[in-house]
């Protein structure tokens, strides 16, 4: 999980914030509150180079079954705790807006359970 103490996080803080800039300025001279959906998508190689460097750096010498496994379970939580603080309250929000889908209901999730 990504809460770690704060002295690491100042440590971490500057080289991530360099990172995200270069990554940024790759592909635009937008400032990176200003990307759109396209200039995140021209970014995603680049990030995805940076990731897979960082991964592939702890993995060198000896590559072993728990390196790997270690990593991609870093890797999924990742992904996990980026979908339920970012993507889950923007569908919410979107739910809100316009709807849930028909069958996704608290009464119909509740159905499903007592069945």
């Amino acid at each position: 999980m990504p809460y770690i103490e704060q002295k690491y996080r100042n440590r971490f803080d500057i080289h991530v914030e360099k990172i995200v800039d270069d990554i940024a300025k790759a592909v635009s001279d937008k400032n990176i509150e200003e990307f759109d959906s396209k200039d995140v998508l021209d970014c995603s190689g680049n990030l995805n180079y940076v990731i897979t460097r960082i991964c592939s750096s702890l993995v060198s010498g000896r590559v072993s079954y728990s390196k790997i496994a270690i990593l991609t379970g870093v890797l999924e939580n990742v992904k996990q705790e980026f979908y339920r603080r970012v993507a889950s309250p923007y569908e919410d929000d979107k739910i809100h807006e316009n709807g849930d889908v028909e069958g996704y209901s608290k009464e119909a999730i509740n159905s499903f359970h007592s069945s």
